[in-house]
């Protein structure tokens, strides 16, 4: 297990900067000149070749590719994730005062899309192929097939033109305000965590059909053991182990997605900085939090690899 640990440490670490460099890479390649995205293409002309190269200095883009990437690692390792073209707060600031209103958003609609997608699903596989089963796998497929966005979209107009209801657009931390937190956070993860609850469902139902075959079911209830008993104690166990797997990537998932989910109901968390960083093409946001949501996926996957490892003793890793 030991040894699987580090070579999964190891892999993690050579995927990081892989990711690194193509984020460097495509962010240095893309059409547009910085200056014209800080300055507008007027005040750009009205720029002398001087003054560009002055700017291009201090921003540090006129050095070598190969320069600024060192550079840029450098800072990461020290925790210095420079600044935004048009705001004064340097990335780190807004990792650390938007980051936590997303994690809650990520980790609220993991637990929602467990809370409705475990019962649906036990539900779905002790009656494969009746209406409960029929309805479930609909409303799964449907959810599968609505973007989030769209969906964010309508509870937003939904709550505003029925209730008169709109969401605190401020941020407001959990520990300061926990209601104004909730109020801010519950309108992504529902939509997030439904989306996610029909992959759960999906996979769960499978999973339980397979196992409630095999013979360890069928010992327990030759036992005498009631039904109740043998899928909680015996047969859903066994299923969430692919579950677990799944909502581990799709929390990582769940970081991209909340991207246009968080900019159509407003909520001011890294998803909403991502979205405004790239359209106003703000390279070194962009760059810093494309890394961090790349690094906090590999995290998750390795933590669920291991958390699988730990939970089956069937698996064995040499």
């Amino acid at each position: 297990m030991f040894s699987y640990l580090v070579r999964r440490l190891a892999f993690g670490a050579l995927t990081i900067v892989g990711v690194s460099i193509v984020v460097f890479v495509v962010m240095r390649v893309l059409p547009g000149d910085p200056l014209i995205a800080i300055f507008g293409t007027e005040g750009f002309t009205k720029l002398t070749s001087e003054q560009r190269e002055n700017y291009m200095n201090a921003l540090g883009l006129s050095d070598s590719l190969a320069l600024q990437y060192w550079h840029w690692v450098v800072d990461i390792a020290r925790g210095q994730f420079g600044h935004s073209f048009f705001r004064s707060e340097s990335v780190a600031d807004t990792i650390l005062r938007r980051g936590p209103i997303t994690a809650e958003i990520a980790l609220l609609s993991v637990i929602l899309s467990w809370v409705v997608g475990i019962p649906v699903a036990v539900l779905s596989a002790l009656r494969p192929n009746s209406v409960v089963d029929n309805v479930a796998r609909f409303f799964s497929i449907l959810f599968l097939a609505i973007p989030g966005f769209w969906f964010g979209m309508l509870i937003v107009l939904a709550s505003l033109f029925w209730f008169g209801y709109k969401s605190p657009m401020a941020g407001v931390s959990l520990f300061d305000d926990p209601l104004g937190n909730f109020q801010i956070v519950i309108g992504p993860a529902v939509v997030l965590g439904l989306g996610q609850a029909a992959y759960i469902t999906r996979m769960a139902r499978s999973s339980l059909l397979e196992v409630i075959r095999e013979d360890f079911v069928r010992t327990a209830r030759a036992k005498g053991l009631t039904g109740r008993l043998v899928i909680t104690l015996h047969a859903l166990p066994n299923a969430l182990l692919p579950v677990i797997t799944l909502s581990g990537i799709l929390l990582g998932f769940v970081l991209a997605g909340s991207i246009p989910v968080e900019r159509a109901f407003g909520t001011p968390g890294l998803g909403s900085s991502m979205f405004i960083a790239v359209s106003e093409r703000d390279i070194f946001v962009m760059q810093n939090l494309v890394f961090l949501y790349a690094v906090v996926f590999v995290v998750l996957n390795i933590t669920v690899d291991v958390i699988i490892a730990w939970l089956d003793p069937r698996i064995h890793y040499q």
